[in-house]
């Protein structure tokens, strides 16, 4: 009869697993991945050398699954929050709310993808284009609509959706280096829903 790992086993081997993801979060964020090494992740982590390459072969493998999984985390968050409001208006302010609160309370995703990410190892590139063209359509599906309801004036949605992105990201990042973050967090989402508002042409 082959063997069969138990219920508690396995939570335990999930467990590890997602301390394991969780530690690397903060410490690519934080260090980068250059400067991130295999031993800085168990050692926040509480895990063995060992259980990590159970789990992962190098580095590199598990900072592209990571990103991957932060990526889809992020877009899907940002994606319901937009399909819960019915008007550009209140999308655009849904959008922003959760793209705001993900980085005043989850910051390490947020640069993880937007810094740490970026340039890191060619494995990476195609994935990163990915996550990039999925940000452009949270904002440009949205936009389509609008046009269609005539809640916009017509405009090449395509180009302004990845304004939009390069705009939103820089101001998120900006917010991010502020040490009062959560204070101004509000004043920041009613600024950019200003711009994005404006910059579409919102009747």
């Amino acid at each position: 009869m082959p063997y069969r790992s138990s219920d508690k086993t396995r939570q335990k081997k999930d467990a590890k697993r997602t301390a394991m993801m969780q530690a690397a979060v903060q410490i690519f964020a934080e260090r980068g991945y250059q400067a991130a090494t295999i031993r800085d992740i168990v050692k926040e982590a509480d895990v063995s050398i060992g259980t990590f390459y159970f789990y992962f072969p190098d580095k590199e493998t598990l900072f592209v699954h990571l990103y991957e999984e932060t990526a889809d985390f992020l877009i899907h968050t940002l994606q319901q929050a937009a399909n819960s409001r019915t008007t550009f208006a209140r999308q655009v302010d849904a959008i922003l709310q959760a793209y705001v609160s993900i980085a005043i309370f989850e910051p390490a995703v947020v640069e993880l993808l937007l810094v740490a990410g970026v340039g890191t190892v060619p494995a990476l590139t195609a994935k990163t284009a990915s996550f990039r063209e999925k940000l452009i359509l949270v904002w440009q599906i949205p936009l389509t609509e609008a046009m269609k309801k005539g809640q916009v004036p017509d405009q090449n949605e395509r180009r302004t959706a990845e304004g939009l992105v390069g705009a939103v990201d820089q101001i998120i990042l900006g917010l991010l280096a502020q040490p009062d973050r959560e204070d101004i967090a509000a004043g920041a989402v009613r600024d950019m829903n200003q711009f994005v508002l404006r910059a579409t042409g919102h009747y």
